[in-house]
């Protein structure tokens, strides 16, 4: 016998109270292993991936992709294998296929107790009697019993040579299924609405994955994807998408914003940049100005300590931190991450250009935790990557300043009384102007250029 058993949704920490079904990785009937992935669930903070409680089959999944699902709600139904009381009957019944009298030897030497062609006996471990099946006949533990008195139908016996037949002709191959289409839920969605199967798209996406303009190519008759479209499409607003609007609109709200913008040359810069990529330790790094950007802040917030705190409202306090924990706002298929960076004043250059480059790839997997978003105390938005040349940052909740990085270009710039192209940024700085005045922001943002336009200052930090 199986027993059913749920599978509820557990706590994924960082008080979050429910989770949104990304995607389902196994499906009714299909046999999984302990802690192999089943499902992948977004939270407001990150994407998680939830393994098996269990081994056995998968009985019911609760609630489709797209979903939104309670902590301890259940999600998902498994059958598990009872085999306390089966041992018996399953030696029994593979000894009367395999050859009749072995089940007599299996009863003669106590193995099994059990007269296997008598139609009245029941099985011990079950508490109710076993029940007749269709056409009058006794279920019993191997086979049927005797065909009740009166009721015609009965198959003539076969005969030694025929049954010898049936017990060596090998079981045929099961039939190969065919291969699941891969599709994203608004591909899904889409090819429903116009009325297109999946199965008859051809798929060019990776991992041979059915794409939107696959699918509108079939409805438009094989001529690609239609060039005007007229439709409206609502996309749910869930996750970390969800989170991110709410914290910038309590932030934008809460806090009185001031932005102050400063243009630097940073041609300095990008000369010791191209020189720090032909050192051994930077071999296995990436070394972009992002890194010497962190550097400029990480000085100029050891010289003005009061950029980096924070606001207490309830207690109408300044709360300023003795570390320095670096948010790097990263922009990502789910939504805008900032990923934090611990103790970033302690890290040495080449261990901050190793942790950038960890935070970027783990932003773009999606696959954050929680305890990797919490926690920051300054933060640093690079626009430049976009190709912006300055930008109003929103602070990040809890933070008393952002900072903004324009794109690095080559422009006119007067450099020792002569007109000459120059490398030159834009640095953009917002501040809380609750406990950061413009005289400190100013000056604060000041030294981060300092530095830009001569990274030999790195000597004094």
């Amino acid at each position: 016998m199986a027993t059913t058993v749920p599978f509820r949704l557990p706590d994924l920490g960082e008080g979050l109270t429910e989770g949104h079904i990304l995607r389902w990785l196994v499906e009714p009937g299909q046999t999984v292993e302990l802690n192999q992935i089943i499902v992948e669930i977004e939270t407001a903070k990150a994407a998680v991936e939830l393994p098996s409680p269990h081994a056995g089959v998968v009985a019911k999944l609760l609630h489709g992709q797209g979903d939104t699902v309670d902590v301890g709600a259940p999600i998902i139904t498994f059958e598990l294998a009872d085999t306390s009381s089966t041992n018996n009957g399953t030696a029994i019944g593979k000894a009367a296929r395999l050859a009749p009298d072995l089940t007599a030897t299996l009863t003669a030497t106590g193995v099994a107790s059990l007269n296997v062609t008598d139609p009245n006996v029941t099985d011990p471990n079950v508490t109710e009697p076993i029940a007749k099946s269709a056409g009058g006949r006794t279920a019993v533990l191997v086979g049927y019993g005797p065909l009740q008195e009166g009721i015609p139908g009965r198959r003539p016996k076969k005969s030694a040579a025929q049954a010898q037949l049936v017990l060596e002709t090998p079981e045929p191959p099961p039939v190969p299924t065919a291969p699941k289409v891969l599709a994203k839920p608004p591909v899904r969605k889409l090819a429903r609405e116009l009325g297109v199967s999946l199965d008859s798209v051809a798929a060019t996406g990776p991992d041979h994955t059915v794409t939107r303009d696959d699918v509108l190519a079939v409805a438009n008759g094989g001529l690609g994807p239609r060039t005007v479209s007229r439709s409206e499409q609502r996309i749910p607003v869930t996750g970390v998408r969800l989170l991110t609007a709410e914290a910038m609109v309590n932030s934008a709200f809460s806090a009185p914003h001031v932005t102050v913008f400063l243009t630097v040359d940073v041609t300095s810069t990008m000369q010791l940049l191209a020189e720090l990529k032909q050192l051994p330790e930077f071999a296995s790094v990436k070394v972009g100005p992002l890194l010497m950007a962190v550097k400029a802040t990480l000085f100029a917030l050891s010289r003005h300590p009061e950029i980096n705190a924070s606001w207490d409202a309830e207690r109408a306090e300044i709360v300023q931190k003795s570390y320095i924990n670096l948010g790097i706002a990263a922009a990502t298929p789910r939504g805008l991450l900032v990923p934090v960076i611990a103790d970033a004043d302690t890290l040495s250059t080449v261990e901050l250009a190793t942790q950038l480059a960890d935070v970027a790839a783990i932003a773009r997997s999606g696959h954050v935790r929680p305890a990797q978003l919490s926690g920051g105390t300054f933060s640093i938005s690079n626009v430049g990557v976009f190709g912006v040349d300055a930008g109003t940052p929103i602070l990040p909740p809890g933070q008393g300043a952002i900072l903004a990085i324009g794109t690095i270009a080559l422009r006119p710039w007067v450099h020792e009384a002569v007109v000459v192209p120059r490398q030159v940024t834009t640095l953009s700085l917002s501040f809380d102007h609750r406990m950061i005045d413009g005289e400190q922001g100013s000056k604060f943002l000041a030294d981060i250029g300092r530095y830009l336009r001569n990274p030999a200052l790195q000597v004094l930090s």
